[in-house]
């Protein structure tokens, strides 16, 4: 029972001393704390320390002092009196804070240790990298764990270096990408940068920049701040500000992003105070802040407006409440501990009163009453809430009494006597907690998970916050969304959009970040000469191509079955197109065909009605109806081209005309020819008499025929035509169409037609003045003429249309040329029959021909 107790009370006294740590940091690191003014000459003047007993002290590095001194310079002789220059949360007072808190208390003895009472268990600091830096240079010498509850640069050069040092705070790198993801996530894509002028921000210009650029976003400028808030260097700063704002209010950036620390930023808050005397900065803009970020003011800034920062969006460190922390707060007071200087100069600074005597105070100056309310004051020189560091400081102390209780417990399993159990883990060492810190896990009482990983960041996201500034000072900041990095790919950054508070002066929300406007669906990117890929020119797609995004990089060609719209940002399916019956072309074409194979078929009725008259039996009866037949056919064969292409009417199409066309040509060729014997057979003596008759005729006949047979048994046999699908001639049309296969055997067919026409004609166009029955040959040259004349105009039309024009110009060069014979060789004699039957006479028709031989003969005399 008394072992229990005294382990009870020992870890008591463990936590007392965490606690009350961590109601020291929290309290002047909680945006609490405005920062002290002091004048010394002591360059490196350590004026505020707090120490509390116990059996194990952890100590606490915080930068909350202004002191105002003499720069170092050796140009010259240094000056006696006192400087004007000041210098913020001066990272070389570090270093000798760090070893006061390895002295003796209230002695400066570095490394001795007076009355071995008190020894430094783990150290907590700083605020930022280079306090954080500076206090490991001394800490890692005596192997002190150190968590440092600020920024950090984690290079790996730095971590070697200090391997006792723990970051209470995630990597940098995944609030890079962070960023990243937040600008695409808004869109904006023409920002302005402000980094520090060191070496981090350097770095963070080294690994952002690629990122951005990777990710089509760019920088309109780049501004460096000042490390160290001297005065010629904000003077320099200013000057610089103002031209990049006024470069990015043309440029149209809306977006800044800053990355800094509390020098940096308390040094960009300057700005504020000379706005209204040098017009800037402007308002209307998106602030993106790291997790540095601070709106701590110092106290001449406490009245100072911020509205240009109303919401700014910022990452954060995630943080929570502890219980009880609020009331806790409430109850906060300036008595509460004498030696206490920290709070004592904020209770001052915070609410310009003195707690000093009457006869110590300035005439000006008021007395404070001590019961004054923290909630009273501005949010930019106190919040209520605990915030990211604070509540870094607050898991930082809790993690390190829970590696001293796993060392106690560790002690127990090994000690049996109490006495020397208590006195052993009064001496544990700083560098035997390391392994305990290494492998801490627990939930605090806010309800998160504290926990680092194998390079000593703690396991942590960060918060989106966004920041409300309002007219009468006040602030409140709103956590907007979060970001993860051990969420599942894609998940990492939550936004809540409809809970974020843009800026006053935007007319659009979110707003609009760009270097220009986008290229709509329709147009693409071209880039600027000279400028960033983010400027850019719209250029519309070309012919055939679309875009159907805004700022596409590039128009696309449609599938090949669709085609861009008229406003070329939409693929349209393409129509399926053919001559067809149903369509007007179609059924004109169609009723042509018909009605002249309905003309043809009366024409052979009226031959074969008076095929015993002279008309009709004169110059080979059976070539007449040959040719009729063939005609007939060839009206009909136009009908193969018109309807949907098949395996079937492809192949026929063009064969059928072929060989038709063939067999009417060969028949008009034997019926010239013979024509011509017969004339020369009549002559006395003649040999011409033996070649006189059918088969002379029919030898014509079937072999002019038999070639095209051929022609079309060898294109049959190779390379027939088959139905294809022409998808590019046309635009918006896919065309079904026979494709010819052997184009060379397509043009010997056609070449064949057309010598058969030019020999028909020739011997037609000789013949034309023989004293032919009623001068046949003179017909059969004019209706030849006009079948050459078709076909000659049929080649440059054809190649010169597409789709089902190209048919119909094939389908009406047929049409045309069989009409041609029809009318030329057939109605001359279909109008005797008819309507002059008086000239169908045999004893007529010799006269004629007797008179016309006598003619003949009489000019032959002559001739000779």
């Amino acid at each position: 029972m008394e072992s229990d107790l005294w382990r009870r009370c020992s870890i008591s006294k463990i936590i007392l001393v965490a606690v009350l740590l961590l109601v020291l940091l929290c309290r002047v690191i909680c945006k609490a704390s405005p920062i002290n003014c002091t004048i010394s000459n002591d360059p490196l003047p350590i004026l505020h320390e707090f120490y509390k007993p116990g059996d194990l002290v952890i100590g606490g590095v915080v930068s909350q002092v202004l002191f105002i001194y003499n720069p170092f310079i050796f140009n010259k002789e240094p000056t006696q009196t006192l400087a004007s220059e000041p210098i913020y949360f001066t990272p070389r007072i570090a270093y000798k804070a760090t070893l006061h808190l390895h002295s003796t208390q209230h002695r400066f003895v570095p490394n001795f240790n007076c009355d071995n009472r008190n020894s430094l268990t783990a150290l907590i600091g700083g605020s930022f990298s280079k306090i954080s830096v500076n206090v490991a240079t001394i800490s890692s010498r005596f192997k002190d764990p150190q968590l440092t509850y600020g920024s950090f640069v984690a290079t790996h050069a730095a971590k070697a270096g200090f391997p006792f040092l723990y970051q209470m705070v995630p990597n940098e790198n995944q609030q890079y990408k962070g960023i990243v993801w937040l600008l695409k996530h808004f869109r904006w894509t023409w920002i302005g940068l402000f980094a520090v002028g060191d070496d981090r921000g350097d770095r963070f210009l080294r690994i952002m920049l690629p990122m951005l650029s990777q990710n089509g976003i760019c920088y309109a400028f780049i501004t460096r701040l000042p490390k160290d808030a001297y005065l010629n260097e904000l003077i320099d700063l200013i000057l610089l500000q103002w031209k990049a704002y006024e470069f990015a209010t043309k440029e149209k950036a809306n977006v800044f992003l800053v990355y800094g620390e509390p020098p940096s930023f308390l040094a960009l808050r300057m700005l504020q105070f000379l706005a209204p005397f040098i017009e800037m900065p402007p308002q209307g803009k998106v602030w993106i802040v790291t997790s540095h970020w601070d709106f701590a003011s110092i106290s001449i800034q406490k009245i100072w407006d911020i509205q240009i920062f109303h919401g700014s969006i910022s990452f954060a460190t995630h943080s929570n409440q502890p219980l009880g922390f609020q009331s806790y707060i409430q109850m906060v007071r300036p008595g509460w501990d004498n030696a206490d200087n920290f709070i004592h100069d904020f209770w001052e600074q915070a609410f310009s009163c003195s707690l000093k005597m009457l006869e110590e105070q300035e005439e000006s100056q008021e007395s404070c009453t001590g019961e004054e309310k923290l909630e009273t004051l501005p949010g930019t020189l106190f919040e209520m809430d605990m915030t990211g560091h604070s509540y870094n400081v607050y898991n930082a102390v809790y993690a390190v009494a829970h590696a001293l209780h796993a060392i106690f417990k560790s002690i127990s399993k090994h000690k049996r006597v109490v006495q020397e159990r208590r006195l052993a883990f009064q001496n544990v060492q700083p560098w035997q907690l390391h392994q305990f810190l290494r492998s801490v896990l627990f939930n605090n009482n806010a309800g998160d998970t504290v926990q680092f990983n194998e390079n000593g960041e703690l396991l942590v996201g960060f918060d989106i916050t966004n920041w409300l500034m309002f007219p009468n000072g006040s602030m409140e900041r709103v956590k907007v969304g979060s970001l993860d990095p051990q969420a599942p790919a894609g998940k990492e950054l939550t936004i809540n959009n409809n809970q974020i508070v843009w800026h006053r002066s935007f007319n659009q929300v979110p707003p609009i970040s760009v270097c220009n406007d986008n290229c709509y669906p329709g147009y693409r990117k071209a880039k600027k000469e000279r400028e960033e890929f983010c400027c850019y020119d719209c250029v519309p797609c070309p012919e055939g191509m679309t875009s159907h995004q805004k700022d596409m990089d590039a128009c696309v060609k449609c599938p090949e079955d669709e085609f861009p719209n008229k406003h070329r940002n939409q693929c349209i399916p393409k129509v399926l197109t053919y001559l067809s019956y149903e369509e007007p072309l179609g059924i004109i074409l169609s009723i042509l065909s018909i009605c002249f194979t309905m003309s043809t078929g009366l024409v052979l009725k009226i031959y074969m009605s008076y095929k015993d008259t002279p008309i009709v039996k004169a110059n080979n009866r059976t070539l007449s109806y040959i040719i009729l037949v063939s005609i007939l056919l060839s009206f009909l064969c136009s009908l193969l081209f018109i309807g949907q292409p098949g395996k079937v009417t492809c192949i026929l199409r063009q064969m059928i005309f072929g060989l038709v066309f063939s067999v009417a040509l060969s028949s008009i060729l034997a019926k010239t020819i013979t024509v011509i014997l017969a004339f020369m057979a009549t002559k006395p003596g003649s040999r011409m008499r033996q070649w006189v008759g059918k088969s002379l005729a029919n030898s014509i006949l079937l072999s002019g025929s038999a070639i095209q047979a051929g022609i079309c048994l060898v294109w049959l046999s190779t390379y027939p035509p088959f139905p294809d699908v022409d998808m590019h001639s046309l635009h918006e049309e896919i065309i079904l169409e026979c494709n010819e296969g052997s184009v060379t055997m397509f043009y010997c067919v056609f070449g064949y037609l057309d010598f058969l026409a030019i020999v028909s004609f020739l011997v037609a166009f000789l013949a034309r003045k023989l004293p032919d029955n009623f001068n046949e040959t003179k017909f059969i040259a004019f209706s030849l003429l006009v079948f050459c004349s078709v076909w000659v105009l049929f080649v440059p039309v054809y190649l010169s249309t597409k789709g089902k024009y190209m048919v119909a110009v094939e389908v009406f060069s047929i049409l045309s040329s069989s009409v041609g014979l029809l009318g030329c060789i057939f109605l001359p004699k279909c109008y005797c029959i008819i309507f002059r039957p008086e000239l169908n006479n045999k004893e007529l028709l010799m006269r004629r021909k007797m008179k016309a031989e006598i003619s003949v003969s009489v000019r032959g005399a002559h001739g000779l």
